[in-house]
């Protein structure tokens, strides 16, 4: 492949991204450096976070300039490499942009099993699914007899965290947008309930469905939800604080905690950021493969055509409207 094509943004982004912003350019197949190697890209994650990342509101990270690549976990073939782990025809996952053809730095890469479905590394088997693990057994140390609540539970980290606890002899519980949400993670993720957070009166049918209320509460959207669930928090309740999506594209002050009500409630507050378990994915992966195989784990992608369709699909994840895991399928 001598050229390939790249979707980077057309202008700054000041505000929620829409597809208007990105633009579709023609590139020549890169040169690779020293440990470094070079990828046929053949699925691309798009993940809520990257809509503050090209803001330059994520982790402290620069914004892209229109033109340059764009921040995006990739799973794909290596076709040329200058890495001593690597060679021609592994498959691996690592960021290497919006691209059909992308360079990975094989120090920050990562091999992958390819008789499982590629796309699982990108979400049940990679980041978002590691981060479901990191927040449910390490931050909340879900046990049997919790009742396990989670808000954006259709989606890729949610649903997740919910199967987990719901393994680990936990009630989970969801909160979604919509009734076709709702059906997903009752009937795909096997939840015990889900909630329609877009239907009047559903602070009342969380508590219905809680009873006493959520000894764990896992927020992954801010403080729409989040004031309305810690009333309801079981003294000496957990609260994992995984993604503010609501806020991400907001300008105005930071999200604030409810301080009264957690020293009311003697709860725990704890902060979830990902990279701090890369170095324990593979006991994540020891885990979650035997329940993919054996049916007690799932998930659901929400799966776009072609990289010419990253844009608009990017616009519909950050309108909330995806159901499942956001993939773009690049090559085959």
């Amino acid at each position: 492949m001598t050229v390939h094509n790249e979707v980077v943004l057309a202008r700054p982004v000041t505000a929620k991204p829409g597809a208007g912003d990105f633009a579709v350019v023609e590139r020549r197949a890169p040169n690779i450096g020293e440990r470094e190697i070079l990828v046929r890209v053949a699925y691309l994650s798009l993940d809520p976070y990257i809509g503050s990342r090209l803001r330059g509101k994520h982790m402290g990270e620069p914004a892209p300039a229109p033109g340059e690549s764009l921040p995006g976990f990739c799973v794909g073939e290596v076709v040329a490499s200058r890495h001593p782990d690597f060679a021609v025809g592994d498959h691996v996952v690592g960021e290497c942009g919006w691209s059909e053809l992308g360079v990975m730095a094989g120090d920050q890469a990562r091999k992958v099993d390819a008789s499982l479905p590629l796309s699982a590394h990108l979400g049940v088997l990679g980041m978002p699914g590691l981060t479901a693990w990191a927040g449910v057994t390490q931050l909340a140390k879900v046990t049997a007899g919790d009742v396990f609540l989670v808000d954006a539970a259709a989606g890729a980290v949610g649903g997740t965290a919910g199967q987990i606890a719901r393994n680990l002899g936990a009630r989970a519980i969801g909160i979604a947008g919509g009734a076709a949400k709702c059906d997903l993670v009752r009937g795909a993720y096997g939840f015990e309930a889900c909630v329609d957070y877009k239907q009047p009166g559903w602070q009342d049918a969380v508590k219905l469905a809680c009873e006493r209320g959520p000894s764990v509460h896992f927020e992954n959207v801010g403080l729409s939800v989040l004031q309305s669930v810690m009333p309801m928090l079981r003294d000496y309740g957990r609260v994992v604080l995984c993604g503010l999506a609501e806020h991400y594209q907001v300008e105005g002050p930071p999200a604030s905690l409810p301080i009264g009500a957690i020293i009311g409630k003697r709860a725990q507050m704890l902060g979830l950021v990902v990279y701090d378990f890369y170095p324990r994915l593979d006991e994540w992966l020891a885990l979650a493969t035997p329940w993919l195989a054996e049916g007690r784990l799932t998930y659901v992608e929400d799966v776009a055509g072609g990289l010419a369709a990253a844009p608009a699909h990017f616009e519909k994840l950050m309108g909330g409207d995806n159901i499942g895991k956001s993939i773009v399928k690049v090559a085959p």
